[in-house]
């Protein structure tokens, strides 16, 4: 087996930087305050930079990349459903709901679908609300573990356990602080191996 020790530093030195990102942003959440607004929305005050940045990397992660270019290589741009849907979701969502809920407090996309019709079909839209997020997440590991393995010709469930474990370990932490810090790094580094793998296709 040939190992790709390029490869396995530059993951371990991403790790790192994700780690050490992740545990400075959770010095930064104020001691004592652990209620839902700031554990899950940074007490609202994250700012605009840190805010741009985070929802896109939110919805810009390894399963948007690697699904996107999948569509597009099999099936072509026309069928590629994803940047179109999630650029009309975040425009209907900034302009008809953002600055409601901001003002009403609310937390998730729920919570006035909750209030305007009632418990039960609150918890009937979590259903497909949870669902959707389980497999974004598995979405995002799953294509984190194949490329791990490819680098590194790591086992895929070990890539997946390990990633998910350093993401639990600052977000235990540093609540919303720190995976809006971590994803200001993560899409600064999606950005630049975007640039490079096009350089390198055009010099090969």
């Amino acid at each position: 087996m040939v190992i790709n020790y390029g490869g396995i530093v530059a993951i371990v030195v991403f790790y790192l930087m994700i780690l050490f990102v992740g545990i400075w942003a959770a010095k930064k959440k104020p001691d004592g305050d652990d209620d839902a607004d700031d554990v899950m929305l940074a007490g609202r005050s994250i700012g605009i930079f840190v805010g741009i940045f985070t929802m896109t990397a939110t919805w810009v992660g390894g399963g948007y990349i690697n699904g996107t270019a999948e569509a597009v290589y099999s099936t072509g741009l026309v069928w590629c459903q994803a940047p179109f849907g999630y650029a009309l979701s975040l425009i209907i969502g900034g302009v008809l709901f953002a600055n409601k809920m901001r003002s009403q407090g609310y937390v998730t996309m729920l919570d006035p679908l909750q209030d305007k019709f009632g418990e039960r079909m609150g918890g009937l839209l979590f259903l497909p609300a949870l669902c959707g997020e389980v497999f974004w997440s598995a979405a995002i590991l799953g294509a984190l573990g194949a490329t791990l393995s490819v680098i590194l010709n790591m086992d895929n469930e070990l890539a997946v356990i390990l990633s998910a474990c350093i993401a639990v370990a600052y977000t235990l932490f540093g609540g919303l602080y720190a995976v809006a810090y971590t994803d200001v790094v993560q899409l600064l580094c999606i950005f630049v191996g975007l640039v490079n793998t096009k350089k390198l296709h055009e010099y090969t």
